[in-house]
């Protein structure tokens, strides 16, 4: 038998708490438990020795009682989150991010050509709410903090730094949001 190896894992998340006046949002779009996600406990150890069975031929995990996988379902219902619905496959290049960000979020981070939004960014101009924020300024934090979960929790990059521009389309209209499969994450 082979060297056993523990691998690292890389965790992220959103790291601030969304403002209360965002829960009704969270909620609408489906993101409302996925909000509630903190801390992760994650046994490396356990996840090493998955990834040892599993098998990408059959994307099934060999195991000494069977094969078994996880599936799209298990994911929901762990995160509650929507998979019946429309089906996101890819969003078109976005040929004006400074406009697209000012028109959702209400201010944009550069002037230039962008494809994705820092975390520091968002926790920089959306992590306080001000007191006298009108209904459309809670809509753009909210835009805002499910970004962060995109990019944060649901769907991590490589460097755990930005999440791609591209999902924020899928939050222009938050009552037609959850009718995607999965909610905006896929």
């Amino acid at each position: 038998m082979g060297q056993y190896r523990v691998l690292r894992g890389r965790v992220n998340s959103v790291g601030f708490l969304p403002d209360e006046r965002l829960i009704p949002y969270l909620e609408l779009v489906g993101f409302g438990s996925a909000a509630l996600i903190r801390t992760f406990d994650l046994r490396y150890d356990l996840i090493s020795a998955l990834v040892e069975r599993w098998r990408p031929e059959t994307h099934t995990f060999h195991l000494p009682c069977g094969e078994c996988t996880i599936t799209l379902e298990d994911v929901a219902l762990q995160l509650r989150l929507p998979i019946n619905g429309n089906v996101v496959t890819s969003v078109s290049l976005i040929s004006r991010p400074v406009i697209l960000c000012y028109e959702l979020l209400g201010r944009s981070p550069s002037e230039g050509k962008f494809t994705s939004l820092r975390f520091s960014w968002l926790k920089d101009n959306f992590e306080h709410l001000m007191s006298t924020a009108n209904e459309w300024e809670v809509m753009q934090a909210a835009r805002a903090y499910i970004m962060h979960l995109i990019g944060g929790v649901l769907i991590p990059d490589a460097n755990g730094s930005m999440v791609p521009l591209m999902y924020l389309p899928l939050l222009s209209n938050l009552h037609n949001t959850r009718s995607y499969s999965g909610g905006p994450q896929c």
